[in-house]
């Protein structure tokens, strides 16, 4: 598959700074968005840790005989474990600086990745940073968000739309980076058909533009930096309260 994409992070219109980082490491095909969260400059601390990390992490064991900080569980395969444990590497660090210095204790961050290998995309997230697929006309979200809201949908399956925006705690995620030692990590595996685009994003994107919203944009935008920035330009004029930080690629068979 041949990988295309363009990304790109705003502070939106309500905050000082952004707390907000993505990255990309090309030779992997890894894409990685996070959220960071904590007084003062921790959230943009632990965002831009957990990507720092994951990157080490995954330049290090590019080779099958290197040393690893936990198991590989036999019951996943080697793209699957690299991904979990990079994920889970990256949690401890921000854990244990958030331990260890008091500036940043409480600091935290989402993070959502995505690694194509083949004729298939591997996502792994926690928190409530997301990951869309766009196939032709059809949206699908790929995560769930681990939040108190989506907790209450499972256990009340016939919510209404008025009451889910109404719910009070709707913002508060169970999940992220850093509240403890360790983490559960979700995955998913999809096969991959041509033209499928993925977007991965912060809430700051998918609390002001809706689902619908944001397929109008890739579908109509004529390229993907053009949709970054439409995505980016509804989410401000929506009222840009977060960081917004949007990475988009395609996928596709043509050379």
């Amino acid at each position: 598959m041949r990988i295309r994409y363009a990304a790109r992070s705003d502070v939106g219109m309500k905050r000082g700074h952004n707390e907000d980082y993505f990255w990309v490491l090309e030779d992997e095909n890894l894409f990685v968005v996070a959220d960071g969260m904590g007084g003062h400059s921790s959230g943009e601390v632990a965002s831009k840790l957990a990507a720092q990390t994951i990157d080490e992490f995954f330049r290090r064991t590019q080779d099958y005989e290197a040393t690893w900080p936990y198991r590989l569980d036999p019951g996943m395969g080697y793209i699957e474990n690299r991904l979990i444990n990079g994920i889970r590497f990256a949690n401890h660090k921000i854990f244990e600086k958030a331990s260890n210095e008091l500036r940043y204790k409480g600091m935290g961050t989402t993070v959502v990745m995505a690694q194509v290998q083949g004729e298939q995309v591997y996502v792994a997230h926690v928190g409530d940073s997301r990951c869309y697929r766009v196939r032709g006309s059809e949206i699908w979200q790929v995560t769930r968000d681990h939040s108190l809201l989506e907790d209450y949908k499972e256990a009340k399956p016939d919510m209404t739309l008025e009451e889910e925006r109404n719910f009070p705690h709707r913002n508060v995620i169970t999940r992220a980076l850093g509240m403890r030692d360790t983490v559960q990590v979700d995955l998913r595996t999809e096969p991959l058909q041509d033209g499928d685009q993925f977007l991965l994003c912060s809430d700051g994107l998918s609390g002001m533009v809706s689902d619908d919203g944001i397929l109008d944009v890739l579908t109509t935008a004529g390229g993907l930096e053009p949709a970054v920035e439409e995505l980016i330009r509804r989410a401000n004029e929506a009222g840009g309260i977060d960081n917004t930080t949007v990475l988009l690629l395609e996928c596709s068979n043509s050379v």
